[in-house]
């Protein structure tokens, strides 16, 4: 078996040598099933704040119940409101094959009123994924890129946001999520984007390496690919098949515009059908001087103000291009800004494009 293991990558080293340079590895285009961070949260409490922790009582209650734990107890109906401690959310990503002993970073954010983290101590707290299991423990100094200040006039400064913070390596693992990888007689990756034209590339340049029919196309997303039983083996086998180069299909003709920054991208394999577009500005602008007529102070008259408006309508000259069969993109932004639109304007050109039946793309408003 390590004889074929030695042939194949001398296969896959071939075959590297043989891609052209432009194509992407099977590793990131696609992740193997199975293999994924998971999510863990937690709640503690932060002290060692220089009079910036929250008033909250809960903050109060988890310091009471940390005495009790300790041996302290506080006497009843006494809220220990101490301003250098707050309540913090904890949360971390638990990657792939983590083992117990290892460490991940966490980040910790303000739950309550604290107006910083500042120079504050996480004490221990426990890491729960989704079922309610602990995967990890946290505890250690915070790192706040934020701070802020006040003055006694009221005048505050804030840079950075000051209620959150990180602990780099501050959680450490204890207990391992078991991952599929192992089991059964393939392995499966899923693409990032699916894509039919790409899965079949996949499944074309696995085959052509290891031999006919040891890769299958499930759909558009995953590809199945016959594996060795022994583990040991697999993993060799599937870092060979992670490097395996190809080149993936260009994605969808699509336009994402976003409303709220008036950011528009557009994909190279955006095309427009024949049309005319003519785009233009009126300006209407609505002055009021008025006028005050004072009478004579011998004719007993009042003051009174007459009102004068001057209205003026301005037109920009209207500007009209027009769009040959499947124009590129180059020729589309050269088109825009020739007459001068703004972002705002061209997002109204392209949703009239796309109402006219002209435009041959997707248009996604975010």
């Amino acid at each position: 078996m390590k004889l074929l293991i030695q042939a194949l990558l001398s296969s896959l080293l071939v075959f590297t040598l043989l891609t052209p340079v432009y194509a992407e590895r099977i590793k990131d285009l696609a992740g193997i099933e199975g293999v994924r961070e998971n999510q863990l949260v937690g709640y503690g409490i932060v002290v060692g704040l220089n009079t910036t922790g929250d008033k909250t009582k809960f903050t109060g209650q988890s310091v009471r119940a940390m005495m009790a734990k300790l041996g302290v107890n506080l006497p009843a109906g006494v809220d220990p409101k101490a301003k250098n401690v707050a309540a913090v959310a904890i949360s971390a990503k638990l990657a792939a094959f983590a083992k117990p002993g290892q460490t991940i970073d966490v980040t910790v954010s303000a739950i309550g009123d604290a107006k910083s983290l500042r120079g504050g101590t996480l004490l221990m707290s426990p890491l729960k994924g989704a079922d309610g299991k602990i995967y990890a423990v946290a505890q250690g100094n915070l790192v706040v890129g934020g701070l802020s200040a006040a003055g006694q006039d009221g005048s505050s400064l804030t840079v950075n946001n000051p209620t959150v913070g990180r602990i780099a390596n501050g959680a450490t693992v204890e207990r391992s999520v078991p991952t599929p990888f192992g089991d059964g007689n393939s392995i499966v990756f899923n693409l990032h984007n699916s894509d039919f034209t790409t899965a079949s590339r996949v499944v074309k340049a696995i085959n052509e390496l290891l031999g006919k029919g040891t890769a299958v196309a499930s759909d558009a997303t995953s590809v199945r690919v016959s594996a060795p039983l022994n583990v040991g083996q697999r993993v060799a086998f599937a870092s060979m098949l992670e490097n395996i180069e190809i080149k993936p299909d260009d994605a969808p003709a699509r336009i994402i515009i976003n409303s709220r920054t008036g950011t528009v991208v557009i994909n190279n394999k955006v095309r427009v059908q024949p049309v005319a577009v003519s785009h233009g500005s009126l300006m209407v602008t609505v002055q009021e001087n008025p006028q005050i007529s004072q009478p004579n102070p011998l004719a007993n008259g009042q003051t009174a103000v007459q009102a004068q408006s001057n209205i003026t309508v301005e037109e920009e000259q209207n500007r009209m291009f027009v769009f040959n069969p499947g124009v590129s993109l180059n020729e589309i932004v050269e088109a825009v800004n020739n007459v001068g639109a703004s972002p705002s304007d061209l997002v109204a050109i392209l949703e009239a494009l796309k109402s006219a039946g002209a435009l041959r793309a997707e248009l996604i408003i975010i």
